[in-house]
């Protein structure tokens, strides 16, 4: 059995995240419910594990709001945030309304000072919402 929580229901686009990048997408989540005039509801899951991983509850949520963001402290480029996005573009080709959003890690060595630049925040999160929300 596959350990995954849906933390918000939602209709308009799908997060994707575990760990401490929770509580930041979860930040995102409620600056895009209240801060645009109409309002973007966002699904948030946490999908608790990485191997194995639910496929078939995030396909369902993609399937249900058209699109997908994934979001993660590690690069970009090989991160595990790549393997969710082929399988479901795999999965949900479709059904997709936009492009599938990675908002990751720069594709650099850890900058411990400049920490607030490497990480996905906030702000980085719901810029990539509007956008994939727009598109």
């Amino acid at each position: 059995m596959h350990e995954i929580q849906v933390i918000r229901e939602g209709s308009d686009i799908s997060l994707v995240g575990w760990g401490a990048q929770l509580s930041v997408m979860e930040q995102a989540c409620v600056e895009a419910e209240k801060s645009l005039q109409e309002g973007i509801s966002c699904e948030l899951i946490d999908l608790k594990t990485l191997l194995p991983w639910d496929k078939e509850t995030v396909e369902a949520s993609v399937c249900k709001t058209g699109r997908l963001l994934i979001s993660h402290e590690a690069p970009v480029t090989g991160g595990f945030g790549a393997e969710i996005s082929a399988s479901i573009v795999e999965r949900c080709f479709l059904r997709l309304e936009a492009p599938v959003a990675r908002i990751c890690g720069l594709d650099t060595p850890f900058p411990l000072v400049f920490e607030p630049f490497y990480m996905p925040t906030k702000n980085k999160i719901l810029d990539a919402i509007k956008a994939t929300v727009n598109y």
